[in-house]
């Protein structure tokens, strides 16, 4: 009911946005403010059907799958719906959304607090500087939950099982137009409701190295067990190097590497690391297709568990790729087609309740609209 409420609400400022300024307004991230129409709206909704091969004894698709996360079903992934300020000192954001991507992915959270995209203040303490305190998008990783903003439609291994959101202050500062420093402190790894007495610690580096080239560096690190667990202190590093060497053509490499201590009767550390190889290509103004190529190495389950029957959680070790296709009729509209495989190196998916196999494909559809 809360959320209804709250939806109404935004829905009944949307025709302010009619007497607003036609000029662009900067993103709340950016550190440039705008000039002139500092209150804006947005909105978005992705459609979509997808099927799996084989065919699973539910709807659901693999747990560590989180977006698009239904199959041989009409569904809607995310419908976001919200309002950012930004005038040259303050500025702050409130975003809610609702779809099959909200309890797959915020399942660990408050019902009340679920269906909270964003929601941040923030001021500028001097020149090129920002301080943001609330909900706000992960710094963590190449992807986000939007799916218009992708390269591909479904998300990377690696983006499903890392943050899509986090909570806490974030520190943000421009050292030149090329280079921009983020530090966080948050309450945890994807955690809008703090889970122990413990505190994290985030850092992002973004430099634009040419005008075709951007690297990113981005870092976490923090206590994930309950208040009532051992402490096991997790680190986990995200890069990623995008290149597009012409206007239609854009490559991206991603790794990802995290280290967490071992369950209390172990010793050493549990590792995993992952990596993806993304293209796309604008084949006309409407058209483009894009490929990617990853693997996903979990030591003993960490952050992915089997399914599998095991007197011990086993190593997961999962290889694959997608193919896309995207026609966009108009800038607000974004129709996509992908293809997507998957083999795990011991049998993973499920085929029926009683049986696992290694193999694992999908197609998955969307119609997607924004404004």
């Amino acid at each position: 009911m809360k959320f209804r409420l709250l939806l109404l609400g935004l829905l009944c400022l949307l025709p302010m946005r009619l007497a607003l300024a036609q000029t662009s307004v900067a993103a709340p991230d950016s550190a440039e403010a705008p000039a002139s129409n500092p209150l804006t709206f947005y909105g978005f909704i992705d459609a979509y059907y997808g099927y799996d091969f084989p065919q699973p004894p539910t709807s659901d698709r693999p747990s560590f799958l989180y977006s698009h996360d239904r199959q041989n079903e009409f569904a809607v992934n995310n419908a976001l719906l919200g309002m950012r300020f930004q005038n040259l000192q303050v500025r702050g954001a409130i975003g809610l959304h609702a779809g099959t991507y909200v309890p797959a992915n915020y399942a660990a959270e408050d019902p009340v607090l679920r269906h909270i995209y964003e929601a941040y203040a923030g001021f500028r303490p001097f020149d090129r500087a920002w301080i943001d305190a609330g909900i706000f998008t992960s710094h963590l990783g190449f992807e986000s939950a939007v799916s218009k903003d992708n390269w591909t439609l479904t998300r990377s291994l690696m983006a499903e099982n890392s943050p899509y959101y986090e909570a806490g202050v974030r520190f943000t500062y421009e050292f030149a137009p090329q280079l921009t420093l983020t530090g966080l402190v948050l309450n945890g790894w994807q955690n809008i409701r703090e889970n122990n007495r413990s505190k994290a610690l985030g850092t992002q580096v973004q430099w634009q190295i040419t005008d075709k080239l951007l690297l990113n560096s981005s870092a976490f690190f923090g206590n994930e067990q309950p208040t009532d667990s051992v402490r096991r202190p997790r680190f986990f590093h995200d890069f990623y190097l995008r290149y597009t060497p012409t206007s239609q053509v854009s490559l991206a490499v991603v790794f990802d590497v995290g280290k967490q201590k071992k369950a209390p009767q172990r010793t050493g550390r549990d590792t995993w690391h992952t990596a993806a190889l993304l293209a796309r290509y604008e084949l006309n103004e409407a058209w483009a297709v894009g490929a990617r190529a990853e693997y996903y190495a979990a030591a003993h389950g960490v952050i992915i568990a089997s399914s599998a029957p095991a007197p011990t959680d086993p190593d997961i070790l999962v290889a694959g790729g997608s193919l896309n296709l995207d026609y966009a009729p108009s800038p607000q509209v974004l129709v996509r087609l992908e293809g997507r495989t998957l083999h795990a190196a011991d049998p993973t998916f499920s085929r029926s309740s009683k049986r696992l196999v290694s193999g694992y494909a999908n197609l998955t559809s969307s119609i997607a609209i924004s404004f």
